[in-house]
């Protein structure tokens, strides 16, 4: 049986897939020898004596199945795999919960000890929820500032 090389790379090229998809029955094979030019091959592709079959399509579904197992053991999550800042890495919106939770349990410590009323504390509470304050150190900074705290 011939080659056929040219033939198969110019039809897989027209029909714009690979050369392992494209298919000659033996029976057509004397006619698609003599086919030397691209118009000769589609007029061949066209006529169905050039069978092009299609990509195959294959599941990632084990590729998936081995990531999940290696994210369950914490693979490729450790130091040496990591990229970018701590806060890339982590929730954006978890984030902002700790940083509320811990400021809110301040304030309630601070009125509760009554280093500050109950006004100021609903003052400094709504600031805190629009934002104001980074952390708790930056909310001691603000009643330093106000002098309801001794600085250090």
């Amino acid at each position: 049986m011939p080659e056929l090389y040219l033939q198969k790379r110019l039809a897989a090229d027209i029909a714009k897939v690979g050369i392992n998809n494209v298919k000659i029955p033996p029976e057509n094979i004397d006619e698609v020898k003599e086919a030397l030019t691209r118009a000769d091959i589609a007029r061949l592709i066209k006529e169905g004596k050039i069978i092009i079959e299609k990509e195959k399509e294959r599941s990632n579904s084990k590729v998936k199945e081995r990531r999940k197992a290696r994210r369950v053991k914490g693979e490729g999550r450790r130091h040496g795999s990591r990229k970018g800042k701590k806060t890339a890495r982590f929730d954006e919106h978890d984030a902002w919960v700790n940083k509320i939770r811990k400021i809110r349990k301040y304030l309630k410590w601070l009125r509760d000890h009554e280093v500050i009323d109950s006004h100021l504390y609903r003052q400094l509470y709504i600031k805190a929820k629009g934002g104001s304050f980074k952390s708790i150190s930056d909310v001691r900074s603000v009643l330093i500032q106000m002098g309801k705290l001794k600085g250090e």
